[in-house]
């Protein structure tokens, strides 16, 4: 069953445009862009999130060895368009077992990033020192891309990020032993740009934490 879309900061339902507003609005954050049920990972699933988003639909390629893509969500509606995108990989870890890496690019003030982050949001910045030297560099749309290792995370992960084309960039990556791939200077792709590659993204099972 198709759930219903929730706020991109707290995952609580909200309220859709009405006589008083014309904005999806949640009981604590007040005017949102709202997630849109999680996508399986099916090609044709993602070429709709890519066709919607107006913000960079960021993926690993080619995919580390043995990963798979694991499903995709968007915040926004038809109107807006996807604000924010999240796309869900999956594969061995680089100390062996499972791991799970999801990117979201947003634009300011989204917080889906944080959502998926554990962390009080809506933006990195607070958590970011970006005084010091970045922790982890990945190459996105072909350009070097900083990123910076959020301070006060949840144990249970690593949390990196920076800014790429102007947005946010956020990595959030499970077990936080597994963070150990963010120092491999992963190849970004906007999947907007993709093309006829797109088709031979190899997929697996739903990540469940795009449902968290």
């Amino acid at each position: 069953m198709r759930g219903e879309p929730t706020c991109p900061r707290c995952g609580d339902r909200v309220r859709a445009p009405g006589l008083f507003s014309d904005a999806w609005q949640c009981a604590a954050h007040g005017p949102v862009h709202p997630v849109q049920p999680a996508l399986p990972p099916s090609i044709d699933a993602l070429s709709v999130c890519v066709s919607r988003a107006v913000v960079p639909v960021w993926m690993p390629w080619p995919l580390p060895l043995s990963w798979l893509y694991t499903g995709v969500a968007c915040a926004g509606d038809e109107r807006s368009g996807g604000r924010a995108a999240v796309v869900a990989c999956s594969g061995p870890a680089p100390l062996g077992g499972p791991g799970e890496l999801l990117l979201i690019s947003e634009e300011p003030a989204v917080g889906l990033g944080a959502r998926f982050a554990g962390v009080e949001g809506p933006d990195p910045a607070p958590l970011m020192e970006v005084d010091r030297s970045p922790h982890a560099k990945v190459h996105a749309a072909g350009r070097p891309t900083p990123l910076w290792r959020l301070r006060d995370t949840p144990e249970d992960r690593a949390v990196f990020a920076g800014e790429a084309l102007g947005l946010w960039l956020w990595a959030v990556v499970w077990p936080e032993e597994a963070g150990l791939m963010m120092y491999d200077e992963l190849v970004l792709t906007d999947l907007r740009e993709a093309g006829a590659e797109i088709d031979l993204i190899p997929c697996g099972a739903l990540s469940p934490k795009l449902l968290g």
